[in-house]
């Protein structure tokens, strides 16, 4: 968890570099495009310091008042960073309308190229980052990040060629390569916050998963059947609750240790947090 809490470091020191080289370089040629992204990056900005904050907050341990733990918190920082995303998009795209109709003059330089060309290889070294770290803890925050970072190396590239267009002589492509944009990221924010509102409403693991804790549960000697399977997220984490047949027979001390070796096995699995398993005599 540490490692995540570095790498989410790591995301808010390039976001503020790459921000502050679009700003400049949108304003010195005109570019609604690279303004446009460079506004993708302030927000990408704040998302990346929710998303430490959630990340180390997530780090901690049950408490009183927290009985469970704190694994909601990744879910949220990464709704907060798809609300930012879809309020940022929406302002992008109306902007690219407007400009359709506003003539402009455009300063095109090479110094352009060159902060578009160190943009994108930046956000692909951060997106690998954080999509192979992402995925080895199990992180949403991280997860939601590397898609955001997936999708601003797609929005450079974008701008990269609504700049060459409009060193050609297509000035009217920037402002449909804004637009584009603009239209991405407001449904990157809509995908990621849907993702994560499922987290939060405690939807139902995936049916691979939910066939693995079931076979976990069987394979422990002495559960017969099992009744009826329950599993929901809680945050990042998931909680089980199951029924297991056991032997009618058997004294009530042996039905617990049946049951507790059920709750250790589903237990010992990286994505669940606690099982409840109650025993029904057959």
């Amino acid at each position: 968890m540490k490692r995540n809490i570095r790498i989410t470091l790591i995301g808010v020191g390039f976001n503020i570099i790459l921000f502050i080289m679009k700003l400049a370089g949108g304003l010195a040629s005109n570019s609604l495009a690279l303004m446009s992204d460079s506004f993708n990056s302030f927000t990408d900005i704040l998302a990346s310091v929710a998303i430490f904050f959630a990340v180390r907050l997530g780090t901690k341990s049950a408490d009183i008042d927290h009985p469970f733990g704190h694994q909601r918190a990744e879910p949220i920082a990464a709704l907060l960073t798809a609300i930012l995303a879809a309020i940022l998009g929406f302002e992008v795209v109306k902007n690219a309308v407007q400009g359709l109709y506003v003539e402009k003059t455009f300063r095109i330089t090479p110094v352009i190229f060159i902060v578009i060309t160190i943009t994108i290889v930046l956000k692909l070294y951060v997106y690998i980052i954080f999509l192979i770290n992402g995925r080895r803890s199990r992180s949403p925050a991280l997860l939601a990040s590397s898609v955001d970072y997936r999708n601003d190396v797609f929005i450079s590239v974008s701008v990269l060629v609504g700049n060459i267009l409009i060193y050609i002589g297509y000035p009217v492509a920037d402002s449909i390569v804004a637009l584009c944009i603009g239209i991405f990221i407001i449904y990157s924010g809509l995908r990621i916050g849907t993702a994560n509102v499922d987290y939060l409403m405690g939807k139902k693991p995936s049916d691979d998963i939910m066939e693995k804790l079931k076979a976990k549960a069987l394979s422990i000697s002495g559960v017969k059947a099992l009744n009826e399977v329950k599993a929901h997220y809680i945050g990042t984490i998931i909680q089980v609750e199951i029924h297991i047949e056991v032997e009618g027979s058997l004294s009530t001390l042996q039905s617990h240790a049946i049951a507790k070796e059920v709750q250790n096995r589903l237990e010992q699995d990286e994505t669940v947090d606690y099982a409840f398993v109650h025993i029904d005599p057959v």
